[in-house]
């Protein structure tokens, strides 16, 4: 970040002028300075002075200059400016949004102490401000109050916003900093105080994840948002630096400067490493000291104030870049760009709303749109409208295209996905897949029209595939509906609604469709041209010769067509004009559209029907227009609009609702004259219209809610609905029922409707006069019904005889049959079943009463089952009746074969004959051969089967049934005259098929050579002769060769496995490729690499070269030809190609040779390849020792003793020893010498040549000689024995030590073996007793021998080893015992590791004995509360206070206040201020729970209870009189009041009305109980006792919180209703609704019907002080009236006063509570009483209370 300075706004004075505040407006227009003189000065971005106001003091009459202006801040739409003064007050001052715009206050917040600080966070209605007592209030633009968000006790020296807005920090004189979010930015942060600087924190600043701090120590602290100290710098030995007085963060949180003396600092957040780097400060020479900061909107400009006045302006900046010669792009920050248009001077500020570096940006699209790339996201912009978005995007490349065409979204194309991002939305509002990637081929309309009851629309067409359009809904983000045209579609757009598509496919037709109702329409064909005119729903198109306009396109019929001539190239519509344009020619002509209809289609979707009217009324009479007539009359209607709609109906000639409309018209009229009110809105005209719409129940429900019963009654006897009219006045109660009733039963006797009759004596219980009715209406079968569902009427014969036989006559035998059963008349029964052929009932019936006609039952049903074609269903009756025939043929009838074959198969062969031709015949049709042939067969027909198969082509299974009916040389004959006939006509495979069912295979292998069909021939070979398949393979290929054929040559040989002889057979040919080819292929990469290599030795020479060198061979082939002993090729091509390899081949070559035996030539070879000393190596293995000598002299001098050396061996090995020794000391290895003696035994010698040539090894032969005696197990045992038993104990512990587990696996014997070095060490070897016993000890630790080491350790007093050892083996007890008795200096030590080796354990338990308090925390931890408390009882009170609290928090954030109010209630509530926030958190979920999860009284008593005992030991101590003392009072007044609520309610009238008093009351405390809670209750309460007035009041303003929870704000709420009363306005918004969804449409409704009822006034009641009756503070008078301790009501005249606390109660409402008691007795009536004795006392004069 780089500082330039730019302009100087007021110039420095000559002595102190501080600048006081300085504020930027949110729209970086308006700058406003404020020094000392209290003189506001405005500026505007460039610096220029334009315009000023003083500022006013709180009271006129201390003088101007009783105060200082220590913030400003503008409200967020730049329109306000906030004012914070030393006099207690913020003024709030109407700035405007022009200059010269008069200044006016528009609020002031009186306070109580002054205002420090002040910030007005973007977007947020309210600002914020400190205070000097500590407290932090919010205020907003409107009403003189102030909330406060928190207080403290210590003087707030600095306050800030977070970058988003969301939050503020406030720092304290104490050093405090405290954090409260005004909104929930989703990262869990806590709210409250969060750290301590450490000193005042003037300067406060917070930035990007972090917040900044500094002060009079010269030390800026970075603190993360956990309160942690993030980074420090220190500036303190700096003499240079003072103190730092303010600080700025930049809008992108990114960057902060911090002002001192003469000096900026600046700091930049580096993302990557989430840390703050310092920039280069800024010196400013005679500056002086810097008094405020204020940094521009868009980050690019930073004001400095400083003491002696003087304002300057700085630009900020990373870097800028000019783009395209015209815009400027300042980088202001990694995550901000602004883009400046250099020739109109106008800016975009594009910001990354998640804090991502801006990589790129770039301007499309006419140079209007922005886009931007972070690492993860995409930026766009609308530089034309200042629309910006920001979305996710990963991992694209930068291969996206973008298209601007449409002017509300980018359309991004990437990969086969299309996305849409709508400017101004920070969401992706669309993605789909496709690959047409065309602006005429995709449509997206973003809310281009309103359209009425539509608030956002947006929809998207795309193709899925040339075929298929898909119409997408993007708010919803599913498909609304999708279609297929059978052609390619190559033109789409949706009309600007997005209810019509219109579409062309590629044979130029058009087509219209309804996205709605899924119609799809032609329009016309031969389409050249097509468009929708803008704002409306016109189109224009063009076909051929004629230009067609359809003005009502939801009547595509009709259209309007006139002939133009040449080409439609655009439309234009523009002042009330729409042309199209047609070039003809070099001419162009304008064609001018009827505006009028347009407009008329324009009107009807905007709703300005008066336009549409006149519109109409200068159109004549036709279709089109009759259309609009209708049209315009239905929304008329819908819409309320009577005269409109009479008009429309009367242009269509619709008499009766033109008549009808009039009546209502007229009636709207008169009610208007005589209530003064709008008639159309009157409930009897919206009934009317109603009826009108056919709307019945609407009309009912209107007239119902006015209690309107008679109308509504009326109008149903009017349209003959007497159902509805009964209906009515059954649900109301109505006297005149039964008279209504008897109407209309005489009614419906008078019109010989007697089956309604029937009816209604049905319902009204009369069941025989039912029936009879039922009988003379002629509906038996209505009557049998009826007295089948009534048991009473079964039993009456005479009755059931009468309805069956009236059912016979009527043809209905089974509910005859039903009744006459019933009746016992069995005959009958059986009768009516068999006449109306209910065969089922039949034979139920006859199962029990005549089983012998169950048989003939079942045949006769199974015969009328065939008369119904339902052969299916007759089978299985046909089996029950024994007739298996009849089965059967009903069973090939129904084609159900499986069963026909089944009852064939259980009959008589021979009786079914003339079944089995059919069953075959079946069976053969779907090809089930096999079962088909079976039945041919039985049904002795086997020609039929020969004939099946030879059609099918099954030959073999032909011959298999021929075989069995014709001889067999009969049937050979046949099928070899066929496959030769069938090969004659090159059917080869046929003729394939009859040789191979005739076992002639060798005739089908003839026959394909005949035809040189080699591949068949093989096949068959391979299947019948496979032990001749190789041979013939090679047989065909070396046929093929000699034909010439070498690939199909080729390929026999590789079948034949003999690759090799198709490699050699190219080679001949001199074909190389294709040898190489089929080596590769065949024998892999060697083989190909050897056919190269012999292809190259062909060519010798530079051919062979270059060949190598393209396969890529040329040192391998180099390497093969010296492993195949080819030197001379080898060399051939190293001389040409491979220089470099010479020396290597040389020596491969020599080493050929010395395997040859040629030694003189390899010697000469080893010499050309420099390998001297291998040549040398050549003659010792030869061991010919002379020519080793002189090669090694000639050629590697170095090698002369190696030479030596291997005559010594040799010498050595024919123990010629002093030779060797000579020879070896020529060659100056004597310690050869002496190996060669050891390796002998000749340990003598060795110690002579060791002595005499290296004296320095002596020792170490001695220690060999020693150790040459074995190091085993037993070894070392029996060595250290004799050692100890000589007296050398020294060695003797070595010895013994050196038994390992390596060489030991006996752990007894090394644990005894090292126990006793231990004991030759204590014993005779004192000195080496501590580290031997550490190595001791250590090795049997690692055994896991812990006691055994801790004996060890003790033994030589190591205590604490000692004790470490005990306690590795958990030998707690024994470590506890040595530590109390012997070590007390360790017991401490013990007990700590002790109680750490429990904790770890979890063994709370055993941890009381030691750490009570450890156990206490491990009982807590693990959720054991119990024994947590029960422990905690016995360590006294602070250990039990602390629990309980613990415990009770945890059941606060579990969700179950109640069991913690019932853990303080056993327990207590101790006086503690750290329980403070858990009492209020218990106050508040107890007294704000939702109404279904209210306590009821048990909880509202148990915290009262609570907070009485709190409350008065408060009042003990130093709290008394605090806020906090005066808060639980509260409380307890509030839980007081609920839990008498609770105990008063549903117990008689009089304790109702209290109930509602004490809701009332309840309103006054609503910044503890949610607000919508309260005012719910209060008005249901007053309701249930008949305070309607106050009920509608508070259900009303209970409607308009709902809505304001909706929203998530208050500020729209009115509460002009509760002005001089003591009901507070500024609450805090419950997060979420306190009541049930159908709780609130109840109180809706009622709260609709009451304010239709002008009997209930709407407004609060008041009592003699023409006061609210329920507010205990008199407006008028500003006298204070004490509450009722019964009802909450204030008490004014009459009261019952009481002993404690100065309390009283209204002596009516006290009367009445003592009433209850002892008329209707309850225990928390007694429990109330008890308490109240507690509380206040007894009453003073108790036999008054009762006069």
């Amino acid at each position: 970040m780089q500082l330039k300075h730019l302009k100087t706004f007021i110039s420095p004075q000559d002595g102190p002028f501080k600048v006081t505040a300085v504020a930027w407006a949110p729209n970086s227009t308006k700058l406003a300075v404020c020094t000392v003189d209290r003189v506001v000065q405005m500026f505007d971005e460039n610096g220029e002075k334009r315009d000023k106001f003083a500022t006013k003091p709180a009271d006129s009459n201390l003088g101007s200059k009783s105060y200082q202006v220590t913030a400003l801040a503008f409200s967020p739409d730049s329109t306000k400016l906030a004012v914070a003064q030393t006099d207690n007050i913020v003024f709030v001052y109407r700035v405007g949004e022009k200059w010269g715009e008069k200044k006016t206050i528009c609020n002031k917040v009186v306070l109580q102490s002054a205002a420090t600080c002040l910030v007005w966070p973007g977007q947020q209605p309210s600002f914020m401000f400190g205070q000097a007592d500590g407290k932090v209030k919010m205020a907003g633009a409107k009403g003189s109050k102030s909330q406060t968000i928190y207080a403290t006790e210590s003087y707030v020296v600095s306050i800030t916003a977070s970058p988003s807005g969301k939050g503020i920090i406030s720092g304290h004189a104490d050093g405090t900093i405290v954090r409260y979010f005004l909104e929930d930015e989703g990262a869990g942060l806590a709210k409250g105080p969060i750290c301590r600087h450490p000193c005042p924190p003037y300067a406060l600043a917070w930035g990007t994840s972090t917040f900044m701090a500094a002060g009079c120590d010269k030390r800026v602290i970075v603190y993360a948002n956990n309160g942690k100290v993030a980074q420090q710098f220190d500036y303190s030995r700096d003499d240079k630096e003072k103190e730092f007085t303010t600080a700025a963060c930049s809008p992108s949180g990114q960057f902060v400067v911090l002002g001192s003396f003469d000096r900026l600092r600046v700091y930049s957040w580096m993302p990557k490493r989430e840390s703050w780097d310092e920039a280069p400060s800024k010196e400013i020479i005679n500056l002086y000291t810097i008094t405020t900061l204020a940094w521009r909107r868009d980050g690019a400009r930073l004001i400095v104030g400083s003491l002696c006045g003087a304002v300057e302006m700085y630009d900020c900046c990373l870097r800028r870049v000019l783009y395209k010669n015209k815009f400027e792009m300042t980088y202001v920050g990694l995550s901000q760009v602004i883009v400046k248009d250099i020739t109109t001077g106008s800016r975009v500020v594009l910001k990354s709303h998640y804090g991502y570096e801006i990589d790129k940006v770039q301007i499309m699209g006419k140079d209007r749109y922005l886009v931007a790339h972070t690492s993860d996201t995409l930026l766009l912009g609308d530089m034309a409208n200042c629309k910006l978005s920001e979305v996710a995007w990963h991992g694209t490349g930068g291969n996206e295209k973008f298209y601007f065409e449409n002017q509300n979204v980018c359309m991004i194309f990437n990969a086969g996905e299309l996305t849409l991002v709508e400017y101004g939305v920070n969401d992706i509002i669309g993605s789909v897949r496709t690959e047409f990637m065309n602006p005429h081929l995709i449509s997206v309309r973003i809310n281009e029209r309103k359209q009425r009851g539509v608030e956002d629309n947006k929809k998207l067409a795309y193709l899925v595939d040339w075929h298929t359009i898909c119409i997408m809904d993007l708010t919803k983000g599913v498909t609304t509906s999708s279609l297929t045209h059978e052609q390619k579609i190559n033109w789409l757009e949706l009309n600007e609604t997005g209810r019509k598509l219109l579409f062309r496919d590629k044979k130029f037709r058009l087509l219209l469709y309804d996205v709605d109702t899924e119609v799809q329409t032609s329009l016309i064909n031969y389409c050249s041209y097509v468009q929708w005119v803008p704002l409306s729903d016109v189109v224009v198109a063009q076909n051929t010769d004629n230009l067609c306009v359809w003005y009502n396109i939801d009547m595509p019929e009709r259209v309007t067509m006139f002939p133009i001539k040449g080409e439609v190239v655009d439309l234009h519509r523009r002042d009330g004009h729409t042309d199209v344009l047609v070039k003809s020619g070099v001419d162009t002509i304008s064609y001018t559209l009827d505006e009028g209809l347009i407009e008329f289609g324009t009107a009807m979707d905007d709703g300005d029907f008066i336009r549409a009217l006149r519109f109409l009324e200068t159109l004549e009479m036709t279709r089109e227009t009759e259309a609009m007539w209708k049209s315009l009359g239905e929304l008329a209607l819908e819409a309320s609009q009577l005269h409109i709609a009479e008009r429309c109906y009367a242009a269509l000639g619709d008499v009766a609702k033109v008549r009808y409309l009039h009546d209502i018209i007229k009636m709207a009229a008169n009610i208007t004259k005589e209530t003064g009110e709008d008639g159309s809105t009157h409930h009897t005209v919206k009934a009317q219209l109603a009826v009108l719409n056919k709307d019945l129940e609407k009309a009912e429900k209107i007239l119902l809610q006015r209690g309107e019963v008679d109308k509504v009654i009326s109008l149903y006897k009017e349209l003959q609905r007497w159902d509805e009219a009964i209906a009515v006045a059954q649900s109301r109660g109505h006297p005149d029922l039964a008279i209504l009733q008897a109407a209309y039963s005489k009614w419906l006797l008078d019109t010989s409707q007697e089956e309604k009759a029937g009816e209604l004596k049905e319902k009204q219980g009369d069941l025989t006069g039912a029936v009879h009715l039922y009988m003379k209406a002629g509906l038996a079968s209505r009557a049998a019904h009826l007295v089948m569902r009534h048991q009473t009427l079964t039993n009456q014969i005479d009755l059931l005889q009468q309805i069956a036989t009236a059912l016979v006559n009527g043809g209905q035998y089974e509910k005859a049959g039903d009744l006459f059963e019933r009746a016992r008349s069995y005959q009958q029964a059986m009768e009516a079943y068999k006449k109306g052929q209910a065969f089922r009932r039949a034979v139920e019936l006859a199962r029990v009463t005549f089983p012998t006609e169950v048989v003939g039952l079942e045949e006769m049903w199974g015969n009328y089952l065939c008369t119904q074609r339902q052969y299916d269903a007759a089978i299985t009756h046909y089996v029950e009746a024994g007739h298996l025939k009849k089965a059967a043929e009903a069973a090939i009838l129904a084609r159900q074969w499986s069963k026909a074959v089944q009852i064939v198969e259980m009959q008589d062969p021979a009786s079914c004959k003339e079944y089995f031709a059919q069953i075959a015949a079946h069976f053969a049709s779907v090809q089930d051969y096999e079962i088909a042939e079976q039945y041919f067969i039985k049904g002795d027909k086997p020609h039929d089967a020969v004939d099946m198969y030879i059609e099918a082509g099954k030959w073999e299974e032909a011959y298999k049934v021929a075989s069995g009916c014709m001889p067999l040389a009969e049937v050979k004959e046949l099928y070899v005259s066929r496959a030769k006939d069938l090969e004659g006509q090159d059917k080869l495979r046929e003729a394939e098929r009859l040789y191979a069912v005739m076992g002639e295979s060798d005739l089908a292998i003839s026959m394909y050579k005949r035809h040189k069909q080699y591949d068949a021939m093989i096949r068959l070979v391979a299947a019948h002769h496979e032990d001749l398949l190789v041979d013939t393979h090679l047989h065909l290929a070396k046929e093929l060769e000699a034909e010439g054929q070498l690939k199909q040559a080729e390929y026999h040989y590789v079948q034949a496995g003999d690759w090799k002889a198709a490699v050699n057979m190219y080679r001949e040919k001199g074909l190389w490729d294709d040898a190489y080819r089929v080596a590769k292929s065949q024998g892999g990469t060697n083989a190909a690499n050897q056919v190269a290599y012999l292809w190259a030795k062909s060519l010798g020479g530079d051919s062979a070269v270059k060949l190598l060198t393209k396969f890529g061979l040329l040192e391998a082939a180099v390497v093969y030809a010296t492993e195949s002993f080819a030197f001379d090729f080898a060399f051939e091509i190293s001389r040409v190609a491979l220089k470099s390899k010479l020396p290597e081949l040389h020596l491969k070559y020599a080493l050929h040779l010395e395997d040859e035996g040629k030694y003189q030539e390899a010697e000469e070879q080893f010499a050309k390849a420099g390998k001297g000393k291998e040549a040398v190596l050549m003659y010792v293995h030869q061991q010919d020792w002379e020519n080793a000598q002189r090669v090694a002299e000639l050629y590697s001098p170095e090698s002369v003793s190696d030479v030596l050396v291997g005559q010594a061996r040799a010498a050595f090995d024919s123990k010629n020893y002093q030779k060797a020794e000579a020879f070896l000391l020529r060659a100056e290895r004597p310690d050869l010498a002496a190996k060669f003696y050891k390796d002998g035994d000749m340990w003598t010698d060795a110690l002579r040549i060791v002595k005499d040539y290296i004296p320095q090894k002596l020792d170490e032969l001695q220690r060999e000689m020693e150790a040459k005696s074995g190091k085993g197990y037993e070894d070392l045992l029996g060595q250290a024995r004799t050692w100890e038993q000589s007296g050398e104990f020294s060695r003797a512990i070595d010895c013994y030590l050196q038994l390992t587990t390596q060489n030991c696996g006996s752990e007894e014997v090394l644990v005894k073996v090292w126990v006793k070095a231990m004991e030759l060490c204590i014993k005779f070897v004192p000195s080496r007793s501590v580290d031997t016993v550490v190595l001791v000890c250590d090795r049997l630790a690692n055994l896991g021998k812990y006691i055994q080491a801790g004996d060890l350790y003790l033994s030589v007093d190591m205590v604490k080893e000692g004790l470490d050892m005990l306690m590795a083996g958990e030998a707690w007890g024994r470590a506890r015992e040595i530590a109390q008795n012997i070590a007390p200096r360790y017991e401490k030590y013990v007990d700590e590791a002790y109680v750490a080796y429990l904790r770890a354990k979890n063994q709370p338990d055993q941890m009381q004995a030691v750490d009570p308090g450890g156990a206490l925390e491990l009982y807590a931890g693990s959720g054991d509360w119990e024994k947590c408390l029960q422990l905690a009882e016995k360590q006294g009170p602070d250990a039990l206070a602390k629990y309980v609290a613990m415990n009770a928090a945890n059941l606060i954030k579990s969700n179950a206040p109640i069991s913690a109010l019932q853990l303080f209630t056993k327990y207590g509530a101790p006086p503690n201020p750290q329980n403070f926030n858990i009492y209020k958190c218990l106050c508040f979920e107890t007294l704000g729970a939702p109404l279904e999860r209210s306590g009821g009284y048990q909880a509202y008593s148990q915290l009262r209870n609570m907070l009485l005992v709190l409350v008065e030991q408060l009042s003990k101590t130093n709290e008394k009189g605090t806020l906090v003392h005066k808060e639980f009072e509260e409380c307890l007044l509030i839980s007081h009041y609920m839990a008498m609520r609770a105990s008063c309610e549903g117990l008689s009238q009089a304790q109702d009305k209290i109930v509602a008093k004490l809701s009332v009351s309840l309103l006054r405390h609503t910044k503890i109980i949610p607000v919508d809670k309260a005012f719910y209750e209060a008005g249901i309460y007053c309701k249930a006792v008949g305070l309607d007035s106050m009920a509608f009041v508070f259900l009303n303003h209970f409607l308009d919180l709902c809505e304001a929870i909706e929203e998530g704000s208050l500020g729209n709420l009115d509460n002009s209703d509760f002005v001089d009363t003591d009901i507070p306005f500024e609450v805090p918004l419950p997060e979420k609704q306190c009541v049930s969804e159908e709780k609130r449409e109840e109180v809706k409704e009622w709260v609709l019907a009451v304010s239709m009822d002008q009997k209930v006034e709407q407004s609060l009641p008041t009592d003699e002080r023409g006061t609210y009756v329920a507010s205990l503070t008199s407006p008028h008078t500003k006298v204070t009236s004490p509450p009722c301790i019964i009802t909450g009501f204030p008490v004014l005249r009459q009261r019952v006063e009481f002993k404690k606390g100065g309390r009283c109660a209204n002596q009516e409402d006290w009367n009445k509570f003592i009433t209850a008691m002892k008329v209707t007795p309850s225990s928390e009536l007694s429990d109330v009483w008890k308490f109240l004795t507690q509380w206040c006392g007894i009453p003073n004069n108790l036999s008054y209370s009762f006069k």
